[in-house]
């Protein structure tokens, strides 16, 4: 093991350490409706897969009753475990998230103790799980903190294994790559890659050395543990559905990496797109940045560890910045490593003047104050009201609390005891509760929860169907507990499962007319296709009933 430098942390206790963590991903975690978009399609997908009647139907996933193949089933698997459990609820949707997040507090505590940096790797648990961008990931259901935990385990282990020629630590460390695979991908084998051959370059000491280091990797028993686990499933998936290899292994992932994935869904941008957004993503730890860049620590970056550290978390950012599309959740996989190299480095540094410490707060607290001249001058804010408020009153009161938590940080950060960083504590946790009220305020733009209250109690036994949209009120067939009937669907995740196989999911409008002879329906309309919806022969036939949100409520 490495020897340990003299601390310049204090001792920050354990428990401290998971209070904050179960705060940060567990407060008020129910209290905002499953939101549209992403996580309306991920709980959806459980919630059939309970409902399954074929083991076909577990293996490859169905979302509104059509196949869906984008991503591997680890996230619905583990997903539909906790609704059996507990029951199909808001807050048991974001339990996956929830324990991958605290998996990663583990991960980070544990590594740092094996690397005898116990403090320092407090400090980093603490740093991570209260960066503004790894709280919001941490409680929304999605790919990526599950992938992170997974893949973070794989890279530390690999570290261990190859440094310490742990073979217990090569057999996890394949383990955990293998459900990394399972979580999102082929992504995570990609990433593991690049990182760990970046250090065994930075390691070796000749090209001899090189491919005997590459060579420890194949062990046949480290081999045979990744492939028990990650093949049956990708097995089973060709068996099931015959298209799936094409679909999965080249639209999926190299077409998607190219920009020429069908249906072109996501986002692009430039190479430095991730920069200000990792900045963002870090908050309020990013403002350290400064320190570490006016100090001389030139020294401590040549050793093997930091270089390890670099290239965890500075080649995922490469290959996310070089791909084609892009996505800002992306960047909680580099969270573990940065916040742990930031953590180390600040460790073995010497502050010998207070004030320095002070620095990250004063400059939240300038920023803040800058965002309070600009509100209160004659700025145009949405007419959304916030805790009873006006959201121009509660972004005031918002910003000034942020603004009075930073300078308490920053003076607290001064004193000779043992607040120091942990203090910058306090800024995440005023922050959190303010954007839980927005959410909250926000629930009928943001979920279709309310909607489908309107849906069940007030026009009960009728033929709900969608005029175009999916994803815009994707949580819509969760809260309705089965799929909605689609005209004309122009939705990108349905785009598949309605192409390769017949279904009475999406409809034409001759289908549709069919349906009106024999049901009684409540058609649902986005104001931005109103217009469309108007022009059809068979909007006569329909009285507006009700308006929720963007969405209006037609009955026949």
């Amino acid at each position: 093991m490495q020897q340990r430098h003299i601390a310049q942390l204090p001792v920050i206790p354990l428990w401290l350490v998971w209070i904050a963590a179960i705060y940060f991903v567990g407060y008020r975690l129910g209290a905002y409706p499953v939101l549209n978009n992403n996580e309306g399609l991920y709980s959806e997908i459980p919630r059939e897969m309970l409902l399954a009647s074929s083991w076909k139907d577990w293996v490859i996933p169905h979302l509104n009753g059509l196949a869906y193949m984008e991503k591997p089933p680890l996230l619905y698997w583990l997903t539909a475990f906790f609704f059996a459990i507990f029951g199909e609820q808001d807050w048991v949707v974001r339990l996956v998230p929830v324990f991958s997040a605290l998996g990663c507090v583990g991960l980070i505590l544990w590594f740092s103790t094996r690397l005898q940096r116990r403090e320092a790797g407090r400090l980093a648990a603490l740093m991570f799980i209260s960066s503004i961008g790894v709280t919001l990931m941490s409680r929304t259901l999605m790919f990526d903190m599950l992938l992170t935990f997974f893949l973070t385990a794989a890279l530390m282990s690999g570290y261990l294994f190859v440094e310490f020629s742990d073979r217990q630590a090569h057999y996890l460390s394949m383990a955990m790559l293998a459900f990394a695979l399972l979580a999102k991908g082929f992504v995570a084998l990609i990433l593991f890659a690049i990182v760990m051959f970046v250090h065994t370059v930075f390691r070796s000491v000749s090209l001899k050395d090189f491919f005997t280091r590459i060579r420890t990797w194949f062990y046949w028993k480290a081999a045979l543990i990744f492939l028990l686990i990650a093949v049956p499933w990708h097995i089973a998936a060709m068996i099931a559905e015959p298209i799936f290899a094409w679909f999965y292994f080249i639209n999926e992932h190299i077409l998607r990496f190219l920009g020429k994935r069908e249906p072109h869904d996501y986002y692009a941008g430039a190479w430095w797109y991730y920069l200000p957004r990792a900045f963002l993503f870090l908050f309020p730890w990013s403002f350290f940045l400064p320190l570490l860049l006016v100090r001389r620590f030139k020294t401590i970056l040549m050793g093997h560890l930091q270089l390890f550290f670099f290239a965890a978390w500075l080649m995922p950012l490469l290959f996310f910045s070089v791909s084609s599309a892009k996505a800002n959740y992306y960047l909680v996989i580099i969270m573990p490593f940065a916040v742990v190299q930031m953590a180390f480095i600040l460790d073995e540094m010497q502050f010998t003047q207070r004030w320095v410490l002070a620095v990250p707060g004063f400059l939240i607290v300038c920023i803040s104050a800058l965002v309070l001249w600009w509100l209160a001058g004659d700025v145009s804010v949405p007419d959304w009201i916030i805790l009873g408020m006006p959201l121009k009153k509660f972004a005031i009161y918002g910003e000034l609390t942020v603004l009075m938590a930073a300078l308490i940080a920053s003076l607290m950060s001064m004193r000779a005891s043992g607040t120091k960083f942990i203090s910058y504590l306090l800024i995440p946790a005023v922050c959190l509760p303010l954007l839980l009220e927005t959410a909250i305020s926000r629930g009928d733009s943001i979920s279709t929860k309310a909607l489908s209250q309107i849906l069940i109690n007030d026009f009960p036994g009728r033929s709900v169907v969608a005029y175009h949209f999916f994803e815009q009120q994707s949580s819509l067939p969760f809260y309705l507990k089965k799929p909605v009937q689609i005209i004309d669907s122009r939705s990108s995740d349905l785009f598949w499962g309605n192409k390769l196989h017949k279904n009475q999911i999406v409809i034409d409008d001759v289908g549709f007319i069919e349906l009106m002879r024999t049901s009684k329906i409540s058609l649902l309309v986005l104001s931005d296709d109103l217009p469309d919806f108007y022009k059809k022969n068979y909007a006569s036939a329909f009285q507006l009933a009700k308006q929720s949100g963007e969405v209006s409520i037609f009955n026949n």
